[in-house]
């Protein structure tokens, strides 16, 4: 089968962010700063066009409830927040108040904090102190990947019936064909258990390292 997808060179990939994601200068400076100050871990930040689609997205499901698991420095929140409805509340789930300490920053001076709730810890243990019924109308999951089916069972029986599901890195660049490690096993296994879950609607997009998308039956 023939594929009209092309490769992204980084002229293509500036090209793209310049006219599909413009970028305003706090994102801008929020994702020098992590680039600046955790160089090693830095590739955990979404990328900038994620940054936009999600924004995006969340406007296009008015989204009034929505979730985060894994929030690193803080880009996708600051999106999902900017795209939240009137009245709209985040919760993020992280592990790390080193890393979540420039996101709280960011978030203020933007001026969604009042908006976001974080809670630090385990997100397989805490996403269960959400409430049990589906009122969630977005869900982003970018965290530890051998969690990734934790994460599932406890997000998609709260998404409410057109709710959206989105989970980063199910491409793992490319390694899902071939896996060489136990994260990219367990992402190729979940990629295929989303695909069998007769709950979901389910779409995967090559953007940066493979975007699902996945709504609520």
């Amino acid at each position: 089968m023939s594929t009209k997808s092309i490769a992204v060179t980084d002229e293509l990939h500036a090209y793209i962010v310049a006219h599909g994601s413009p970028q305003d200068a706090l994102t801008r400076e929020l994702i020098d700063e992590t680039v600046a100050l955790l160089p090693a871990d830095a590739e955990m930040q979404i990328a900038p066009e994620q940054a936009g689609l999600l924004t995006l997205l969340t406007r296009l499901v008015n989204a009034r409830q929505a979730v985060e698991v894994g929030t690193f420095t803080g880009l996708s929140s600051l999106a999902i927040a900017r795209g939240l409805a009137s009245g709209g509340r985040l919760t993020c789930f992280d592990i790390s108040e080193e890393y979540t300490a420039v996101a709280r920053r960011y978030w203020a001076r933007a001026g969604v904090d009042d908006r976001i709730e974080l809670r630090i810890g385990p997100a397989a243990e805490t996403l269960r102190s959400l409430p049990a019924e589906p009122h969630l109308d977005l869900a982003f999951i970018d965290a530890d990947k051998t969690s990734y089916p934790v994460y599932w069972a406890e997000l998609v029986p709260r998404m409410r019936a057109g709710g959206l599901i989105v989970v980063d890195n199910v491409l793992r660049g490319g390694r899902v064909l071939a896996p060489v490690s136990v994260a990219d096993r367990a992402v190729a296994d979940f990629n295929e258990a989303v695909l069998g879950d007769e709950r979901v609607e389910p779409v995967m997009l090559p953007i940066a390292d493979g975007l699902t998308l996945a709504r609520r039956r």
